[in-house]
């Protein structure tokens, strides 16, 4: 299967990782470069890899992990949390360029972009695996392997929102690439988040001052201006919460079998809450001259 199309208007959101230029897509379709000649090929899946020479990004999600990702999301069990990052993302004037930062298959940033006809987006993220499904998951969205802890692959001042769902933040990188009057959406955690979980399971805890270590992330690059919760009790299936344990952190310590022996104690269906904060930041000062 070849891959999709470029976007023309999503590459040129795309800034080269070794010299800062504008990106632009090869006569052939092969990749991108600048006009300096730094040159990017593009993966037979679709995905571009910008990383500057020698530099390696951080162990993203395994092939298992974005397999599990894929059909969790593909479900629906995370369809009211979608919707409800859609809403905030979209308040206010329609954005046109979005950056899903950190976005694993992609499944977050389509649902977004079906909401809006006429915007572009690039989903960025450090895992190749992840970023294969990401490639043909919006024909208006662009993907991407970066660092998300390194200087962005984008051009300075181009977005009108950032979407970061459970992942990394790189506060002055966010607001480097934001327009005056763009935003930052987070997706955290709560303390009770899949709380019926965490102990049976093993799963990891969200440490309760997750708040504050966002925020403090974030800040003095970034301020919040608006947040709202949701919480709801999902009804799951004893596949697919092993889905929803091995799509997140929590597969690195935990192996299919002994996930399986826990959850065979588990009553059918399985109660699960989903509970999240959504925030949404602006750059905290008119931008200055772009480093």
């Amino acid at each position: 299967m070849s891959a999709p199309p470029l976007v023309a208007d999503a590459v040129a959101l795309l800034a080269c990782p070794v010299c800062a230029a504008p990106l632009t897509a090869l006569p052939d379709g092969t990749g991108l470069g600048c006009a300096v000649g730094h040159r990017f090929d593009r993966a037979r899946h679709g995905q571009i890899t910008l990383l500057p020479p020698g530099h390696r990004p951080p162990s993203g999600d395994s092939a298992e992990m974005v397999a599990d990702r894929t059909a969790f999301l593909g479900a629906g069990h995370y369809a009211e949390l979608t919707r409800a990052l859609g809403d905030a993302v979209t308040d206010g004037p329609a954005p046109a360029a979005l950056l899903d930062l950190g976005s694993g298959t992609g499944h977050h940033l389509a649902a977004v972009l079906d909401r809006l006809p006429h915007a572009v987006g690039v989903a960025l993220d450090s895992s190749r695996y992840a970023a294969r499904r990401a490639a043909r998951a919006h024909p208006r969205a662009v993907a991407v392997v970066a660092d998300t802890w390194a200087r962005l692959p984008l051009l300075d001042g181009v977005l009108d929102r950032v979407l970061v769902v459970f992942a990394p933040r790189n506060g002055p990188e966010i607001a480097r690439v934001l327009r005056p009057g763009g935003r930052l959406v987070v997706v955290t955690p709560a303390p009770d988040h899949l709380g019926e979980l965490v102990g049976p399971l093993g799963l990891l805890r969200v440490d309760p001052d997750k708040a504050e270590r966002t925020a403090g992330s974030l800040e003095p690059h970034l301020v919040p201006v608006a947040s709202t919760s949701h919480r709801e009790v999902m009804s799951l299936g004893r596949a697919a919460v092993e889905t929803l344990v091995g799509m997140g952190p929590h597969a690195r310590h935990l192996s299919r079998q002994g996930l399986a022996e826990s959850l065979a104690a588990f009553p059918e269906p399985v109660e699960a809450t989903l509970s999240v904060q959504i925030t949404t930041y602006v750059p905290s000062s008119p931008p200055g001259p772009y480093g």
